[in-house]
């Protein structure tokens, strides 16, 4: 079975929350959520984490695709994840698995409105070499406390994703909403897979040392981040990856800033030996962020996207027309190496920047074209179709990384209208509502998924564009619908609106 090799950090899916952020009011749909680690021997990872989620152990990664809104025993918006397994032709509708809190091994019970696969991220947290994925559930009522919410790690194992286990919140009467976010890495380069959460503080909760099959953990601790408290403008994003080369993950956090205006901004702490630090330094601006090796240099750069724009910024720094992604490039002594900042109106680009196109909603890493420097894909799920009637049908454009970083040279751009994309650009399809590059297929060369969450009225949809090698290509293009595999279409499931992967 061929093994396949990573040359950048992917970012676990992750959700967010759209009534949260004024650039949202942009969509037509009740777009909730929107995503997409760290790898061995790589720049922008750290030691600990799998080249690319693994839950069978295969050779092949594995994709799983959250249903946040997803009907489960008639439970409204109770959640739902479809694991794709890769193979050798990529993944499919044939070789897959459902998970949601009636599985067996899993804990909890559906609900209304819990929301199970908010946000994922996947790591080998009990070092037994498959890929485990932790979920947050952040809607989940707890004894005493509505909307308290609950993280749990699913297990990897031979036959896939099998069960699961409750990671108690340690300081459940001090917030609310547990696993808003999850990410895995090793911030403190002791070879074990971390866990950091986000809940409605200012504070991640950092569990360290691994996390054993009945919920142990090493040390659970936390971490103040200079964000704002107040509801529900507060800590939203996290992302990890090794920016300054040191063999720890350093950790990136995103939010609202502490004073007037709701503009988002970002702040890096880098991995100690004792794990992320206090020591916050401010990035650009944004929601949405990955990292991975743009230029080759060994470190890791910040990829950021700031959706937000004149039409919706609120004051927002640093705005383009139709949005943005910022690139901040790593070094020894962190994320001080440049910057640039990338538009639909840089040269090259495909497209013109327009306001509320929310180019920058999503974004993800990953070598498309096995030349050892990150590509990335960037979501516009509120661009407008060239057609009538097609607003906020969807986007998403791949930019290539080189020795000098991140340019337009070579950048393509997908919709459902581009030939040989499955489906048809529609008014609120919102293609691009996630996007991954993984390599499904193992042949050294990342593929593209694509979350399409407001598809057929927000039953959402999952489209995959595989790479001829050198570009990603409409070859052997496919589409999975919710029905296809499995996902009740009762409300909006909004399948494909959380990718980890």
């Amino acid at each position: 079975m061929p093994k396949h090799k990573r040359t950048s950090a992917h970012r676990p899916g992750r959700a967010r929350l759209a009534a949260a952020t004024a650039a949202a009011a942009a969509l037509t749909g009740s777009l909730v959520a929107l995503s997409a680690g760290s790898a061995s021997a790589v720049p922008g990872a750290s030691a600990t984490q799998p080249h690319e989620a693994d839950f069978n152990l295969d050779g092949y990664p594995d994709v799983a695709v959250s249903s946040p809104e997803a009907t489960v025993g008639g439970q409204a918006r109770a959640g739902q994840i479809t694991v794709f397994y890769g193979s050798a032709n990529g993944i499919g509708a044939a070789k897959r698995a459902t998970l949601t809190q009636s599985s067996s091994g899993v804990p909890g019970t559906p609900e209304a409105g819990d929301m199970f696969g908010y946000a994922t991220s996947p790591g080998d947290f009990n070092r037994d070499g498959f890929t485990d994925l932790a979920v947050g559930t952040p809607y989940e009522d707890m004894p005493g406390d509505t909307d308290g919410g609950t993280v749990t790690v699913l297990w990897g194992s031979s036959s896939g994703l099998k069960g699961g286990t409750t990671i108690a919140d340690p300081a459940p009467s001090s917030h609310d909403r547990f696993g808003f976010d999850v990410v895995a890495g090793d911030f403190d380069g002791d070879a074990k897979t971390d866990l950091a959460t986000a809940d409605t503080s200012k504070d991640v909760r950092v569990f360290k040392g691994g996390i054993s099959r009945t919920g142990t953990v090493g040390s659970a601790t936390s971490v103040s981040t200079p964000l704002r408290t107040s509801s529900p403008y507060h800590l939203r994003k996290l992302t990890a990856g090794d920016v300054n080369a040191d063999g720890r993950d350093d950790l990136v956090v995103s939010g609202n800033h502490v004073g007037d205006g709701d503009y988002l901004v970002n702040y890096y702490l880098p991995g100690t030996t004792s794990g992320p630090s206090a020591t916050a330094t401010a990035l650009p601006g944004g929601i949405i962020s990955d990292i991975g090796d743009l230029n080759g240099d060994g470190f890791g750069d910040v990829v950021t996207g700031l959706s937000a724009d004149g039409s919706n910024s609120e004051g927002q720094p640093g705005t383009s027309a139709g949005g943005s992604i910022h690139v901040t490039y790593g070094s020894a002594t962190g994320p001080d190496g440049g910057s640039t900042a990338i538009s639909q109106d840089t040269a090259g680009v495909p497209g013109t920047g327009e306001a509320s196109d929310l180019f920058g909603w999503e974004v993800s890493v990953g070598d498309v074209n096995g030349d050892g420097h990150s590509d990335i894909v960037v979501g516009t799920p509120a661009e407008d179709g060239a057609a009538s009637g097609t607003d906020d049908s969807g986007a998403v454009t791949v930019l290539y990384g080189s020795a000098s970083g991140v340019t337009g040279t070579g950048a393509q751009s997908f919709t459902q209208a581009t030939a040989g994309v499955p489906g048809s650009s529609e008014r609120g399809d919102q293609f691009g509502t996630d996007v991954l590059l993984s390599d499904f297929d193992g042949d050294g060369r990342s593929d593209l998924a694509v979350g399409v969450a407001g598809e057929n009225a927000g039953n959402g949809a999952l489209t995959v564009l595989r790479s001829s090698g050198g570009k990603i290509t409409t070859t052997g293009a496919l589409s999975l619908s919710p029905s296809a595999v499995g996902v009740s279409t009762a409300g909006t499931p909004q399948f494909g609106a959380v990718l980890g992967g």
